[in-house]
């Protein structure tokens, strides 16, 4: 499943036939993004979400004051339901259907956020292209915020494997241009009560 076709197919998949809750990543409130979000921006900031899905991110967001707000995920299904919500209850985001290892932005955002987009990255030539697509996003001094199942995370998820990551690593595939200003450990509580070890990773661009 390493083709953007096969990913497209499958997470469309997922977000048909599943509840917002009935996944494993589901967050009613995304408290750790929102924190480091807040922490490196204004409520102009431009923020893009990588991987959003129907994440609460984009609801949590606006309703704190946030005016500049776009998802990316490469799932339709998924987004439907997000933009769904979000303008039942008011709000107004930006949102781009796209695999992130393809997608061309149009322009610079100020803060990156991807919680758990990027470990499902398991071939270089995507980690890559993943990379290069972050460079172009993101401005000079903007933040990267990229989040991961930590090494003794779930090696697998979705029914798909993954690469778990510390800063370290996550910092080999960026790049020199990208500096690891900070390193969280997070434990993630499933609706189901299981728990998932993340990482969070936050960068700066030089």
């Amino acid at each position: 499943m390493t083709t953007a076709a096969g990913r497209e197919t499958h997470w469309d998949e997922v977000y048909r036939t599943k509840g917002d809750s009935d996944v494993s990543w589901f967050e009613e409130v995304p408290h750790l993004s929102i924190e480091l979000i807040g922490a490196n921006s204004s409520l102009s900031s431009a923020i893009v979400d990588i991987g959003g899905g129907a994440s609460r991110l984009p609801d949590t967001l606006l309703a704190g004051g946030y005016t500049d707000v776009t998802v990316l995920d490469i799932s339709a299904e998924a987004l439907a339901k997000a933009r769904a919500r979000v303008e039942a209850a008011g709000g107004r985001a930006d949102w781009i259907v796209s695999d992130v290892t393809r997608w061309q932005p149009e322009r610079r955002y100020d803060v990156w956020h991807d919680r758990a987009a990027f470990h499902f990255l398991t071939d270089p030539a995507d980690q890559a292209a993943y990379a290069g697509v972050l460079a172009a996003a993101l401005r000079s001094g903007g933040t990267a915020i990229i989040a991961t199942f930590a090494p003794d995370g779930p090696e697998k998820c979705s029914g798909l494997p993954v690469v778990r990551h510390d800063g370290s690593s996550v910092a080999a595939v960026l790049g020199s241009d990208f500096k690891l200003e900070r390193e969280l450990r997070h434990e993630h509580h499933t609706p189901w009560g299981s728990v998932q070890r993340f990482q969070f990773s936050v960068f700066r661009r030089a």
